[in-house]
């Protein structure tokens, strides 16, 4: 597989019509100097000297890359809401890993929250893989002012064998499900990692103690592309089998509207449009309501 190829041709998706406004946006940003990125719940960019100008064109910039995702972000006077409190799932793994001086890399990593608080531990390297353009320009946004080294690659899972380096830590949050062979998509992660490499996945589950997935009629929780929400059992099985040699349950949390829910920057629905409105612990569709299981794997 030749990546370079695919690099490019995944670059042609900044041509397409609504991809070459949010271009134009990212490429058009003031040049602001002497930024200082300040890495805790909110990741912050602040500056001592800008004008009020420079501060409304970044407000509008920020506007016009939505719906965002994952956060939040504070840029300068704009405070980004996004539709998920993401440091609520960054705070939870966070004390079951050691970055520093790792090479790491986050799979479907979104428009980067999770790299961007990835410094604080100073790894080696840092690389973000995600197919989606907005999440490459909000990232492209961001690190506008940020500055920093990471690198970004509109790549999937599914190039990680072919990628030109392994990794010390994978990080694959909220990916499996999107997988069709989720067995093939955990073997992948495995066979790209270093000698006592480690991956930390979550993904949704139900539960139950036999080895058994929900397999999804259409949509679950209005999500289309959900292919299996596995028993802890199921997922155990899959590690197995992908030839992991450790499985280590980290945590189990129920998503609730605390840490997903409607904000201005999304434009759109969230959780409390997905459940079922007279029972919250369904989905619109009568499957159980999201919950997911956070688990440390070891090669």
């Amino acid at each position: 597989m030749n990546l370079d190829s695919i690099r490019y041709e995944k670059s042609k998706c900044f041509n397409w019509k609504d991809n070459k406004v949010r271009k134009s946006i990212v490429n058009n940003l003031p040049m602001i100097d002497n930024c200082f990125i300040e890495l805790k719940e909110k990741v912050t960019l602040t500056c001592k000297d800008i004008s009020k100008e420079d501060m409304d064109k970044v407000h509008q910039s920020a506007l016009g890359l939505r719906p965002w995702r994952k956060g939040p972000f504070q840029v300068f006077d704009t405070f980004i809401n996004t539709e998920w409190k993401s440091f609520i799932k960054y705070n939870l793994i966070r004390p079951h890993f050691n970055l520093k001086d790792k090479i790491v890399g986050d799979i479907g990593c979104s428009n980067g929250y999770y790299l961007f608080r990835m410094l604080e531990d100073k790894p080696k390297k840092i690389v973000g893989f995600d197919p989606s353009a907005l999440c490459k320009m909000q990232f492209d946004f961001i690190n506008h002012f940020a500055k920093t080294d990471i690198k970004f690659e509109l790549l999937g899972v599914e190039h990680l064998p072919f990628y030109e380096h392994k990794f010390d830590i994978l990080f694959c949050l909220g990916v499996l499900y999107h997988r069709a062979n989720p067995v093939n998509t955990l073997k992948e992660l495995c066979n790209s990692l270093n000698k006592n490499g480690e991956v930390i996945l979550d993904t949704f589950m139900i539960d139950g103690d036999e080895p058994y997935a929900l397999c999804p009629a259409k949509t679950y929780s209005k999500i289309p592309n959900i292919y299996f929400v596995p028993t802890i059992k199921a997922l155990q099985n899959w590690s197995e089998k992908a030839k992991f040699s450790s499985f280590e349950v980290l945590e189990i949390k129920k998503t609730d509207t605390n840490e997903q829910r409607r904000t201005d920057w999304i434009l759109g629905e969230s959780l409390g449009d997905f459940l079922d409105p007279s029972n919250p612990e369904v989905t619109v569709e009568g499957y159980p309501a999201p919950k997911r299981v956070y688990v440390k794997l070891k090669k």
